[in-house]
């Protein structure tokens, strides 16, 4: 793998450019490490992350989405994240002394390996809170930027911080799946954007997808050192050597171009048979983005003639007679939710992924299924 930075690994003597400024680990081992007060508590996290960074342990801790389930905590090898550090800057030719921001909680993976990115390719790391309008108080040029699609869609609803957006050189975006209306708004955007494949699993994205420019793409490319194959049924199974001892099995149906690229059409766990037809959650989602603005969700719920039935969970106040019309007739009859069910949320699992064990008890609950 060839950089274009300087690798320590030894992480006793890596150093971090914060906001500026150079710490080493001894500045963590004691508390000369600054707590600004307009952003003390994400700068705390910040601090106590690099504390566990820094200490004698080979493994910390990293917890995922809980997206389909309960949270799990994962115990990962520093080196092996380093070694996915190496593989994204790499591939998306960072230098040291380019800025990254660092705007998503640092609970979850995608936030700890913008930290590791620094510490390992030099770049100078911004700080600003987890919310849903990361650039609203940014003025500085941002060279490189990981955010869930939330926080991007949010920004492109303000002039000023879609013009910060689209002044943000590399954008990757993660977490939760991309709808085509926003994929849409991007592809006409001057710097590049990506999106990411990748779970927690695989300390963050192992593949890149570019949403825009030239090079636009419908299928994602793996890193050089990443071999893409499918069990039989369809699911995703991941080889990456450098960040995993073992093969990588994951719940997401793709599709393998002859060039090691690839597709991704959904998670297993999201087929829902009625009547004897599998259907995507995602496909239907696709095609109800169209028509809703507001949040929404597809799950089933048991049925005693299709063996499930769909059902749509959503926020919009309309009225859902003209709703169901409209839905109608833009969805195949096999695709049609025999339920819609108005809500005051959407559940999230906290980083921007729909929570989908939550939106299936609620359907049950709302249809009168004892839980």
């Amino acid at each position: 793998m060839a950089d274009c930075f300087p690798y320590t690994p030894d992480r006793k003597k890596q150093q971090i450019w914060i906001e500026g400024i150079c710490y080493t680990s001894r500045d963590f081992s004691s508390d000369s490490f600054p707590l600004p007060e307009k952003y003390r508590e994400t700068f705390r996290e910040l601090r106590d992350f690099l504390r566990e960074w820094f200490n004698d342990s080979p493994c910390l801790s990293v917890q995922t989405s809980g997206s389909t389930g309960i949270p799990q905590h994962l115990s990962v090898p520093k080196e092996q994240m380093m070694q996915s550090a190496r593989m994204t800057c790499s591939f998306l030719n960072l230098h040291p002394g380019d800025t990254a921001l660092l705007c998503m909680p640092l609970k979850y993976i995608g936030a700890k390996m913008m930290v590791v990115r620094a510490l390992i390719a030099g770049l100078n790391l911004i700080v600003r809170p987890a919310s849903g309008h990361p650039l609203s108080e940014m003025a500085m040029p941002i060279d490189f930027a990981a955010m869930v699609p939330l926080q991007v869609y949010n920004s492109l609803q303000v002039p000023g911080e879609k013009g910060q957006l689209e002044k943000i050189k590399i954008l990757i975006i993660g977490g939760s799946a991309i709808d085509l209306s926003l994929e849409e708004k991007l592809s006409c955007l001057p710097n590049r954007i990506y999106s990411t494949y990748g779970m927690t699993e695989t300390l963050s994205h192992i593949a890149l997808r570019q949403l825009n420019g030239p090079e636009r793409d419908l299928a994602y490319t793996p890193f050089p050192s990443v071999k893409i194959t499918t069990d039989e049924e369809g699911c995703i199974q991941i080889d990456a050597p450098s960040i995993s001892g073992n093969v990588i099995q994951t719940h997401d149906i793709g599709e393998i171009l002859p060039d090691n690229r690839f597709l991704v059409k959904g998670r297993k766990d999201n087929v829902i048979n009625s009547g004897g037809i599998k259907i995507q959650i995602e496909t239907v989602e696709r095609i109800v983005a169209g028509l809703l603005s507001s949040p929404f969700a597809i799950t089933s719920v048991p049925d005693p003639k299709l063996g499930e039935q769909l059902v749509l969970l959503t926020s919009n106040k309309e009225e859902v007679h003209q709703l169901e019309k409209e839905i109608k007739n833009a969805l195949p009859a096999y695709y049609y939710p025999r339920q819609i069910i108005q809500v005051e949320s959407i559940p999230s699992a906290g980083n921007g992924k729909i929570n989908r064990y939550e939106c299936k008890e609620i359907a049950l609950r709302k249809c009168g299924y004892k839980l």
